[in-house]
């Protein structure tokens, strides 16, 4: 529910107000705007008679929120939230964020020589694994901590912050130590657990769309974050599974203007594990840039056919920089930036 209190209202009333919806078992979260204060109630409203609240003379406005989803619930907070990664704001009007890197971190020389051709080229983040969650467990892992001590090294050479993939709780004073940016990936977007622990950080989270999950599902899993005190969510649509073959999973553009319009979060597009095949990832980061992205997170690495993991679906630097100069028209036409 959302209570729409008077700019003018006394601050005697706003404590009685407040005192009797946490009377009522109510989570009470207070936005303040230039001409109205809104409180957005989590729990059971139910009970409540939006009719007993308007007739205090202070209250301008009740409103019922049918979805499922509150603290995300654009309705509840209607100005779009930037998110800060390590210097670098996302989301909102701020400039379109172009994250690359590769996909398995392979070693301290291999992250750092791709962290500066990713930053020549006009990217802003690292992104890379360390922990990496494979179908088959004969395929390669991840290097671990060590994979994260190299990230955190090409961010001390480059300047640019890190974003990598979280895959268990026990890791978690780990990745607030030395990650920028906490991604949670497609297979745990619904590991309930983990999303509470990361509630209870303050890092900036990069959630996943999981590969089955419909749009309220991915919301819903957002929200387990922010009600667990995490304001800081980055979602990132990277494709969902369909019948179709001939890319390695669906990208569904429409997400982006769907996301903006019921959330206040920002979102970013993953073109890489989309399609599965470098050759696609330039069209398909035009159009998520002309649909209204406010990132993109791309694969790189300079010898994609000796990569550890995903080399097939990697840029290699001087097409990365292409995208990048021809990303900046597009975003032009729709009258957004790029970093």
């Amino acid at each position: 529910m959302i209570v729409t209190l008077k700019k003018n209202a006394p601050q005697e009333e706003i404590d009685k107000l407040h005192h009797a919806f946490e009377k009522r078992g109510l989570e009470v979260h207070e936005i303040e705007g230039d001409d109205f204060n809104v409180w957005g109630l989590v729990g059971d409203t139910a009970s409540l008679d939006e009719r007993d609240i308007l007739a205090n003379e202070w209250v301008a406005n009740v409103q019922r929120v049918s979805a499922p989803y509150k603290l995300a619930n654009r309705m509840f907070h209607p100005e779009d939230t930037i998110v800060d990664v390590g210097g670098i704001k996302i989301g909102g009007h701020e400039p379109i964020v172009i994250m690359g890197g590769p996909c398995s971190v392979e070693g301290k020389d291999q992250v750092v020589r791709i962290a500066k051709e990713v930053k020549a080229a006009g990217g802003q983040i690292l992104r890379g694994g360390a922990y990496k969650p494979r179908t088959s467990p004969y395929s390669f892992q991840g290097l671990g901590y060590e994979g994260i001590l190299d990230m955190a090294e090409a961010r001390k050479e480059t300047g640019m912050p890190i974003v990598s993939e979280l895959m268990s709780a026990d890791k978690i004073d780990e990745f607030v130590e030395n990650v920028d940016l906490v991604q949670i990936g497609a297979r745990n977007m619904q590991n309930f657990d983990l999303l509470k622990a990361v509630g209870h950080i303050q890092k900036p989270i990069l959630l996943k769309r999981g590969m089955s999950a419909s749009i309220e599902d991915w919301i819903m899993s957002a929200e387990y974050i922010l009600a667990n005190g995490n304001p800081n969510v980055i979602f990132c649509e990277r494709g969902i599974r369909t019948f179709e073959r001939y890319t390695r999973n669906t990208m569904d553009l429409a997400v982006v203007p769907i996301i903006k319009e019921r959330t206040h979060l920002p979102i970013v597009i993953d073109p890489s594990h989309s399609t599965g095949d470098w050759k696609y990832v330039e069209a398909e980061s035009l159009a998520a840039i002309a649909a209204g992205c406010d990132g993109l997170i791309i694969e790189v690495h300079d010898c994609p056919d000796q990569a550890w993991s995903d080399g097939a679906q990697s840029l290699k630097p001087e097409r990365f920089a292409s995208l990048i100069k021809k990303a900046r028209r597009v975003a032009q036409a729709v009258d957004r930036d790029i970093q």
